[in-house]
């Protein structure tokens, strides 16, 4: 009942067009932008994007305001898409995983997925400062009625399990959670594990009751949904960089004047160096903590079985778009 009355309540705050004329000149009214995020404040997601709501309101004078509604208070991945999609909608910007972009069919978020793309972090931050980065940002104009305005990630992902986990063997006969993607679908098959379909919002529960014992997630989503208690063994493969993209419906997109519009752009610029920032720092604080709460973390050594294993799937997924997956390679080369 508490979400449906916020999605409700979210129906006021934008509304009518956005710019006013009087005696002749422009004047902006002041608008409220209501924005969804799935994981808790606390979050590196969640804390780029409270780093966006400041600098917009800053920008802005405060004549922009962003509501921001994270924890999944306004619903799950799906649910919020959905409602982003129809005309007129109550939700007007959130923040996705390539991952999550690639399942509606944007296929060059999708080549963001592929195991092993980028050999660090920095060189995903060279990346985003391309042209072909921009190209993928606008990938879901015309597939989703999106626009995407800044790239921001979580640090790379690992397994984490409720038995210990120490190699690719050890997976075998599992049964697994991973995002619906080709990729994520053809590592977790490689690794011969039984894939079980789980929403997010259900992950803790059911590892807690036995449906899966195996998930992945960025280290800093891992302790910050307390999902150690439940599966206290995580291994650092590294699999895929967590990759998010932040976007907004272009009917709102298109009702800003341009100066609202630079001002977005101009935040979210803002927003994903923070976010670059903190995900460099957060990692060996988070590993801290997780070992201070009991969970047990184990390196990986020798990440060429890891590789051996998505062989094929990498193969398979960059076939949607050959030259410019390896144009994306590129800037690990560098």
């Amino acid at each position: 009942m508490k979400r449906l009355c916020l999605v409700a309540a979210a129906a006021f705050l934008v509304c009518g067009p956005l710019i006013s004329c009087k005696k002749g000149t422009v004047e902006e009214k002041e608008i409220t932008l209501v924005m969804a995020e799935v994981n808790p404040a606390e979050t590196i997601a969640g804390q780029m994007d409270q780093a966006f709501k400041q600098k917009v309101e800053e920008l802005s004078g405060g004549k922009i305001k962003i509501d921001l509604q994270c924890s999944g208070i306004l619903g799950d991945v799906d649910s919020v898409v959905a409602l982003m999609m129809k005309p007129h909608s109550t939700i007007h910007i959130h923040r996705m995983s390539a991952v999550n972009m690639a399942s509606y069919g944007c296929s060059q978020s999708s080549l963001l997925g592929i195991p092993y793309t980028f050999a660090s972090k920095e060189a995903f931050w060279k990346f985003t400062k391309s042209d072909i980065a921009q190209e993928i940002l606008d990938e879901p104009v015309e597939i989703m009625g999106m626009k995407g305005l800044f790239y921001g990630e979580e640090g790379f992902r690992h397994f984490f399990s409720t038995t210990k986990i120490t190699g690719v063997k050890d997976f075998e006969g599992l049964s697994a959670r991973g995002t619906n993607d080709v990729a994520m679908q053809g590592l977790l098959a490689g690794l011969k594990t039984k894939s079980v379909p789980v929403n997010y919002a259900d992950l803790y529960a059911k590892l807690q009751t036995g449906v899966i014992s195996v998930a992945e997630q960025p280290i800093a989503n891992y302790l910050a949904n307390h999902f150690y208690q439940v599966a206290p063994y995580m291994i650092l493969d590294g699999h895929t960089l967590g990759v998010m993209e932040t976007i907004i419906t272009m009917e709102v997109w298109n009702s800003l004047s341009e100066r609202q519009q630079k001002i977005l752009l101009e935040a979210g610029k803002y927003a994903s160096e923070f976010c670059r920032k903190i995900s460099r720092d957060e990692e060996d604080k988070v590993k801290a903590q997780l070992v201070k709460e009991g969970a047990t973390i184990t390196e990986v050594k020798d990440i060429r079985p890891w590789q051996a294993a998505c062989a094929d799937v990498v193969k398979e997924a960059s076939s949607v778009d050959p030259a410019l997956y390896e144009k994306m390679l590129s800037f690990s080369r560098k």
